[in-house]
C-alpha cells in the first residue's frame, strides 16, 4: 500500500462506498426528521471530520434545524487518539433549553464524546443526542453510545468522506482503510 513515504488513494481498500453512504443517510435523515418533529434541533458538527457527513445529513432533513460547529482535536497528527482532548473553536450561539444533536464523524474511544457531554450540559441544554457516521465499538475506553449511527466499523484507521490522515483524503466519496501505518 505504501510507495516509500507516499500514499496513493488508488491503494486504499473501500470500505463503505458512497452509495451506502447516501442510502444510510437518508434513513437516518428520516429517523432523526421523525423523532424531533415539531422541534426545531441545533445540530453541533464536530469539526474538522463531520463537515461532509452534516452537510448531506441536513439536506435529507424534513424538519428546520439550526447549526453551529465546534472544533476538536484528540489526534495530534497520528493514527490513535491521543487521550487529550481540546475545544479549537467553541460554540456561536447558546444552546441552553435547546435539544441539541451532535454530529461526529466517528465515535472511537468515546474519549472526545465523553468531554463533550459535559462541555455541553454546562450549557443547560434540554437534550444532548449524539448522530454518528461511524462507529468503532471495539476501541471504546469510556461507556458512551451513539443515538444514531451510520455504520458500525472495524478497528481499521478510515479516511474520506470528510475523515483525514494528516489532512489527506477528505474529498474521497467514500469511506476508505488505510492500513500499515506502521510503514509510514
Amino acid at each position: 500500500m505504501t510507495m516509500g513515504n507516499t500514499l496513493s488513494e488508488s491503494n486504499l481498500e473501500v470500505l463503505i462506498d458512497a452509495t451506502r453512504i447516501a442510502s444510510r443517510i437518508r434513513e437516518l435523515g428520516e429517523q432523526i426528521s421523525n423523532d424531533y418533529r415539531a422541534r426545531t434541533p441545533h445540530l453541533v458538527g464536530v469539526l474538522m471530520g463531520a463537515w461532509v457527513f452534516m452537510a448531506d445529513l441536513i439536506r435529507n432533513l424534513s424538519i428546520e434545524v439550526t447549526v453551529d460547529f465546534l472544533g476538536i482535536q484528540s489526534y495530534l497528527g497520528g493514527t490513535t487518539s491521543s487521550g487529550e482532548v481540546k475545544i479549537t473553536k467553541d460554540l456561536d450561539a447558546s444552546i441552553a433549553g435547546r435539544d441539541v444533536l451532535v454530529v461526529e464523524d466517528i465515535l472511537d474511544t468515546g474519549r472526545t464524546y465523553q468531554y463533550l457531554q459535559g462541555v455541553l450540559a454546562a450549557h443547560q441544554p434540554n437534550s444532548v443526542k449524539l448522530v454518528a457516521l461511524l462507529d468503532k465499538t471495539a476501541r471504546r475506553v469510556v461507556p458512551v453510545q451513539a443515538d444514531y449511527v451510520g455504520f458500525p466499523i472495524p478497528d481499521v484507521f478510515v479516511v474520506g468522506y470528510g475523515l483525514d490522515y494528516n489532512q489527506q483524503f477528505r474529498r474521497l466519496p467514500e469511506v476508505r482503510i488505510l492500513d500499515n501505518m506502521k510503514h509510514l
